[in-house]
């Protein structure tokens, strides 16, 4: 599957829900493996805050990415529909620190998005997808994900209130159904909760017109979409929160009374499982990437990759390797320049991974500190690389990367590398 971003820019302008300050939001396209990121264009530098459980601040009433004064706050309305539409690229400029409320539901989001368009682009999609079930218990909150083909939600809520009660819904969470089912479910409230929540410094731009406000047995002022417009409400939170995996989960979702701080935890379990049990890139996959083939393709699969930042390959080393033939006889080793070379092509498919036409390219390595060899790689052994991205400008980059055997360290280097076309 090819990567998605959007066409052209689109703009939603409002007010924020909790901070109650005026903001222009800006949808930009974003280049192949940049995932999804908000810029806050107000702050000098306009620092870009990546849409990630690595940056979510765990709270309660709503999603925070980043620490203060670098942070941005209500962002799961705008993610819930960027990850129901499938959107892996995209720049989220914002010129304030909450994204507008508007009717307090993620339909806004959608219109815009469809209005900008889809573009595809070359680039790896990363999945989530289980193999074995994840379960998080976190206060009141209860999650349970189990293996599917694709995100599917089963969420359920219980509120003491004659108009909601215990309420459920389950679906498929794609493109249509999102739209149909989802979207314009509403936040909503208690006024039996405004003076304390108020007193917190939360839902300073709140009212009618935003959300669904309850009294003791009715909607003040408003008219409900559904009957049960408040579990639907929860299941698009949940749809937002999820999008900060920072790829498409394929995994039924089971969610008793979810919170936002709950479902960010939960997030960061199934990540741990999946560290676990995740094979990204087997070799016919690998072959697609990198240029090299026998006798000097060294990367056997990709364990991990997060792009633009961190990969983690394998390659295991056996008596039939053609080099050990002529390289000690008698004694063999893995050259170290081979070790060396087997990391730059796991960096190599780091860095080939987020750009354009990437059968069109070919990586070049420019550079090459601070190598050194901890110890002899032998017949037997298996290589772990682990290779992080410390910059990237334009097609250069740089990155460090060590080689272990057993999690022992055998090799590092800092390496430098740019794409070019073949």
């Amino acid at each position: 599957m090819r990567r998605r971003t959007i066409a052209s820019e689109q703009t939603v302008e409002g007010v924020g829900l909790h901070l109650g300050v005026a903001c222009r939001l800006t949808f930009r396209p974003a280049p192949s493996g940049q995932g999804i990121a908000f810029a806050r264009t107000d702050l000098p530098g306009s620092p870009m805050i990546p849409a990630s459980v690595d940056t979510a601040v765990l709270t309660d009433r709503r999603t925070q990415l980043g620490q203060d004064p670098e942070s941005v706050h209500t962002v799961e309305h705008v993610l819930a529909a960027v990850g129901a539409l499938g959107i892996d690229d995209l720049t989220i400029a914002l010129s304030g620190p909450e994204p507008p409320i508007v009717d307090g539901s993620s339909a806004p989001f959608v219109e815009a998005l469809q209005r900008a368009g889809i573009a595809q682009q070359p680039g790896i999609v990363q999945f989530w997808e289980l193999r074995e079930p994840v379960r998080l218990v976190d206060g009141e909150s209860v999650y349970e994900a189990y293996p599917a083909d694709g995100l599917e939600l089963d969420v359920t809520i219980d509120f003491p209130h004659p108009l909601i009660g215990r309420q459920r819904w389950t679906g498929a969470v794609d493109a249509r159904g999102f739209v149909d089912e989802l979207a314009s479910a509403r936040t909503f409230g208690f006024t039996r909760e405004v003076e304390a929540l108020r007193g917190m410094g939360l839902i300073q731009g709140a009212s009618t017109q935003n959300a669904v406000v309850l009294d003791e047995a009715s909607v003040v002022e408003n008219v409900l979409r559904w009957p049960d417009e408040f579990v639907r409400h929860k299941a698009m939170d949940c749809v937002g929160d999820l999008t900060l995996a920072g790829a498409r989960v394929r995994a039924r979702v089971v969610a008793l009374k979810p919170s936002h701080r709950g479902t960010v935890q939960f997030v960061r379990a199934m990540r741990e499982a999946l560290k676990k049990e995740t094979t990204v890139l087997e070799i016919d996959d690998i072959i697609k990437v990198l240029p090299h083939r026998y006798p000097f393709l060294l990367v056997d699969r990709i364990l991990e990759i997060e792009p633009r930042k961190r990969i983690v390959g394998l390659k295991n080393v056996t008596i039939n390797e053609p080099f050990f033939q002529g390289h000690f006889p008698g004694h063999p080793i893995m050259p170290g320049v081979l070790i060396i070379e087997a990391m730059a092509q796991v960096g190599g498919m780091l860095l080939m991974g987020a750009v354009p036409n990437p059968e069109h390219k070919v990586v070049y390595f420019t550079s090459l500190d601070n190598v050194k060899w901890r110890r002899p790689v032998r017949p037997g052994d298996q290589l772990r690389f682990e290779l992080d991205m410390v910059q990237i400008r334009g097609p250069m980059c740089k990155m460090n990367g060590v080689a272990k055997v057993d999690g022992e360290v055998v090799a590092e280097a800092q390496m430098g590398a740019m794409v070019r076309d073949r």
